[in-house]
């Protein structure tokens, strides 16, 4: 937990119009690319296109600084991103500043699926 709080990411919360937490993600800005963080959504919440929506976010807020392509890493959550738009990408071709963050060198397992996809709105 505590990369959370390192460096240039961009963390953000967001709630129902009702007021109830509805999930959480934020984004490492590495140049042209963003790296994709902490995307959850609580279990009582789930199934109901929240998480779609908090990825069309997080993605928009990243095109809005001039970000190009998102990258990700995920031990259990491919399916879920790639009906977001995110393919699979061998780690060999992912660029050198997502393979310097944390998350690439040590945070996530080797066997985690590298993600990749366009910014585009």
């Amino acid at each position: 937990m505590e990369d959370l709080a390192n460096g240039e990411a961009r963390f953000f919360a967001y709630w129902t119009l009702g007021g109830t937490p509805a999930g959480y993600g934020g984004y490492v800005p590495l140049g042209a690319d963003i790296l994709v963080r902490s995307v959850t959504v609580p279990a009582t919440m789930q199934g109901k296109g929240i998480g779609r929506n908090l990825v069309a976010l997080l993605l928009r807020r990243a095109w809005e600084e001039g970000h190009q392509r998102a990258w990700l890493l995920t031990t259990s959550a491919s399916g879920f991103f790639e009906k977001a738009g995110f393919k699979p990408i061998p780690r060999d071709r992912a660029p050198a500043a997502v393979l310097a963050t944390p998350q690439a060198q040590d945070l996530c397992p080797s066997s985690a699926t590298l993600l990749s996809r366009a910014i585009t709105v």
